[in-house]
C-alpha cells in the first residue's frame, strides 16, 4: 500500500502525457491544418505551370485558377478552425507562413514573366519579412497586441490578392477587363499600402521598443 500513492501519481502523469501526445499529434492533422498544408503543397504547382510546354494562355488560366482556389482555402481553413473549435498555436503559426510564401512565390513568378517591376516585389516581400520579425520580437516581450493586424494591413492584403491573379491571367477578362492594366494599378496600390502599414506598425511598436531598451 505504501507504493500505491506514488504509483497512482505516476500512472496519472503517464496518462496526461499520453493525452498531451495525442493532442499534439491531432494538432497537425485537423481539417483546417490539412487545408493549410495543402495550400503549401500547391505553391510549387502554381509556379510549375509556367514551365510546362503548353500555350501561354493555358498557363495563365491554370495558374490563375489555382491561385484563386488556394487563396480561398486561406479563408476556409480559418472559418473551419473557428466553426469546429480546432484552433491551435500551430495552425496560427502555419497559416500566415503559407500565405506569405504563396504571395512571395507569385510575385517572383510575375517578375520573371516581366509583368511586375522587381522594385514593387521587393517592397512587398521586404515588408512581409520585416513585419514578421517585428511581430515575433514583440511577442517575445509580451507586446504582441501593439502590432495586431490593422485595417490598412487588411486593405493591402485585399489589393494584392486581387492584383496577383489579374497579373497571372494577363488578358481581357470577359472581353471587358484588361487584367494587366488593372492588376498593375492594384499592385502599385498594394505596395503603397504596404509602406503605409509598415510605418503604422513601427509607430505602434516604437514605445515598446524604447521602453525595452531603457530597462
Amino acid at each position: 500500500m505504501l507504493g500505491s500513492g506514488p504509483a497512482r501519481r505516476a500512472a496519472a502523469d503517464g496518462s496526461r502525457a499520453a493525452q498531451d501526445c495525442g493532442h499534439n499529434a491531432r494538432m497537425f492533422t485537423t481539417l483546417p491544418t490539412l487545408l493549410t498544408w495543402a495550400r503549401l503543397l500547391a505553391i510549387p504547382l502554381v509556379v510549375g505551370v509556367f514551365y510546362v510546354q503548353v500555350a501561354p494562355e493555358t498557363q495563365n488560366l491554370v495558374a490563375t485558377t489555382m491561385f484563386v482556389i488556394v487563396a480561398i482555402t486561406d479563408w476556409l481553413d480559418g472559418w473551419l478552425a473557428r466553426r469546429l473549435n480546432q484552433t491551435s498555436a500551430f495552425g496560427a503559426f502555419l497559416d500566415p507562413v503559407a500565405d506569405k510564401i504563396l504571395v512571395c512565390a507569385a510575385l517572383v513568378v510575375l517578375v520573371h514573366l516581366n509583368r511586375l517591376h522587381a522594385l514593387i516585389a521587393l517592397v512587398i516581400i521586404g515588408r512581409e519579412i520585416a513585419i514578421s520579425a517585428l511581430r515575433e520580437w514583440m511577442a517575445q516581450i509580451g507586446a504582441a497586441r501593439s502590432v495586431a493586424v490593422h485595417m490598412v494591413g487588411k486593405a493591402k492584403t485585399v489589393a494584392q490578392l486581387v492584383a496577383i491573379p489579374f497579373l497571372l491571367y494577363d488578358g481581357r477578362l470577359f472581353d471587358v477587363i484588361d487584367t494587366r492594366t488593372w492588376g498593375t494599378v492594384l499592385i502599385v496600390l498594394a505596395a503603397a499600402l504596404t509602406i503605409w502599414s509598415m510605418v503604422y506598425y513601427l509607430q505602434k511598436a516604437l514605445p515598446e521598443i524604447r521602453a525595452k531598451t531603457n530597462q
